[in-house]
């Protein structure tokens, strides 16, 4: 049977919490809005029609990025939520679908770990670099991470001769790809004395029972 397009937007809305009268307005609707979807991308609108946080919170489809989006509070709410819940451990955070910031669900986590990894859960990311899988620059990431954990964005590039501003772009492809590859976790945002991120290796970052659903026992051990 062919959903007609209108009902299938109108059904989005319902799920999705695109009406304001559904709309999330704190962190315990934000969790069971994540664990309601299974997975919401954080600020972008999919056209593929996957959930977000941003319209959930503004409570209407693709809502207009304002002017000054600092005095806007459905963007701020977004924004402290799309911290906060990481940071409590209750969602999964990074960049897994088409480089885009995903927030996933801790039951729905392992399925996205089944399908990065597959079978191959122990892989080293140095025999992925050698088969041709992952970036020169994304090994050199690596290397810096597995030898000093966790750091802040400004340490790791610093530590990868990466500070210039020309080598921006190629430092957060890098750092998407190693997100995407499960190989490393985001674990803070500090805003003090300057905004920044803190990274380390995924084994090392994520809670035991991300790992032990996922099927991966965590380990302190592990080169990844």
């Amino acid at each position: 049977m062919t959903l007609d397009p209108l009902a299938l937007e109108r059904r989005r809305d319902q799920r999705f919490r695109r009406a304001p009268a559904l709309r999330v307005r704190d962190q315990r609707q934000a969790l069971a809005f994540v664990d309601d979807v299974g997975f919401c991308s954080t600020f972008y609108c999919f056209p593929e029609g996957v959930p977000c946080l941003w319209e959930a919170v503004a409570g209407r489809a693709r809502p207009r990025w304002p002017r000054r989006s600092h005095h806007d509070a459905a963007i701020g709410l977004t924004w402290q939520l799309k911290d906060s819940l990481p940071a409590a451990r209750q969602v999964y955070y990074g960049k897994l679908l088409k480089g885009r910031p995903m927030l996933v669900a801790l039951d729905v986590f392992p399925a996205f770990y089944a399908l990065v990894r597959g079978r191959q859960r122990a892989r080293d990311y140095r025999t992925e670099y050698e088969a041709g899988h992952l970036s020169q620059t994304g090994r050199r990431l690596m290397d810096a991470l597995t030898r000093e954990h966790p750091q802040y964005t400004g340490d790791l590039r610093a530590n990868t001769f990466m500070l210039g501003p020309h080598r921006t772009r190629e430092f957060e492809r890098a750092m998407a790809e190693l997100q995407q590859g499960l190989f490393i976790v985001k674990t803070e945002e500090r805003y003090e004395p300057t905004f920044s991120y803190r990274w380390t290796c995924w084994r090392r970052g994520c809670p035991v029972r991300w790992t032990r659903a996922a099927g991966c026992p965590a380990s302190g051990r592990s080169s990844t």
